[in-house]
């Protein structure tokens, strides 16, 4: 073999500047900037400024009494009661009777539930119809939807109470709940409208050629692919449904008080000792039900947001 013929042996690749090792990205990924410390430092404050009037109101429904008269709200309870709980929930007066907010936490249950679905349902065929079918004059209907969302509740409290009234159902459960279904109908339709005009038209015209009609199109396609969006609508409504007071002052009657008017009537007392103990235990007893929807379907809210549930 000739040497002067031999190839010269294949230098290894020298490093190219653009692959770096994998551990020294990961540190530079990991350093602390002035802008990532900042964030972290605001997070944590936000966090403070939230946590802290919780953390006062439990360590204040563990107290007694005597242990609060002495100050340090922020201090531990030294021997923590359940007792003040048990009162908020069966033995404070909220009125006339002492029986607690439990009376409340179930007229608040038999409201909400059905101010929920029904809203929810009849905001979905809304959304459905507007977004596919669309109807003669379903701008037209859409604006005054919208129109209707803006209107003040104050404003519409005179004249639901007359038309109540005349129809012999003032102060009943179903005037609670058609007031809360006339209210939340506008929210509704748009989160569900708008969730519809992102889905693709084509699987409706697919779903048309196969013979599907209005409520088999519906029920069978629209409605099972609505799961993110139905569960935006059901933490609002539930949320604002459980959290209102003065609808249910004025149309729930005696009979049907919800949680939050009793605790009002809790808080508000003007008769007897100031029991604070009890009083931030009905407060959190009140917004448990709230706070436990948000813990629990959270994911799924952030999904339907993601989705377009909030997209115009």
């Amino acid at each position: 073999m000739n040497p002067e013929t031999t190839a010269p042996p294949l230098a290894a690749p020298a490093p190219s500047a653009h692959t770096a090792p994998a551990p020294a990205v990961r540190r530079a990924r990991r350093r602390l900037t002035p802008a990532r410390i900042g964030l972290y430092v605001f997070l944590l404050g936000a966090a403070l400024f939230f946590l802290l009037p919780l953390y006062v109101m439990v360590v204040t429904s563990l107290k007694t009494m005597d242990e609060i008269r002495q100050g340090g709200i922020f201090a531990l309870p030294h021997a923590a009661t359940l007792e003040p709980w048990r009162l908020a929930w069966s033995g404070v007066c909220t009125g006339a009777a002492c029986d607690g907010v439990r009376t409340g936490f179930w007229n608040s249950v038999a409201i909400t539930v059905p101010s929920t679905i029904l809203p929810i349902l009849l905001g979905a065929v809304n959304g459905y119809a507007l977004s596919f079918w669309r109807p003669r004059g379903a701008n037209v209907l859409f604006a005054i939807l919208m129109a209707g969302a803006f209107v003040p509740v104050q404003v519409m409290i005179y004249p639901l109470v007359r038309v109540l009234a005349l129809a012999g159902i003032f102060g009943s459960l179903p005037a609670i709940v058609l007031v809360h279904l006339v209210f939340g109908m506008p929210v509704m339709t748009l989160l569900f409208r708008n969730y519809y005009c992102g889905v693709p038209h084509e699987l409706f015209h697919a779903a048309r050629i196969d013979g599907g009609g209005f409520w088999r199109i519906f029920l069978q396609v629209m409605l099972p692919m609505s799961l993110p969006v139905v569960v935006v609508a059901a933490i609002m409504q539930v949320t604002g449904v459980w959290n209102d007071y003065i609808l249910g002052l004025v149309f729930a009657g005696r009979d049907h008080m919800p949680m939050m008017v009793q605790l009002n009537n809790v808080i508000n007392t003007t008769t007897g000792t100031r029991q604070y103990n009890v009083n931030m235990a009905a407060t959190i007893l009140t917004g448990l039900v709230p706070l436990a929807l948000y813990f629990v379907s959270g994911r799924w809210f952030v999904r339907g947001i993601a989705a377009g549930a909030v997209k115009g």
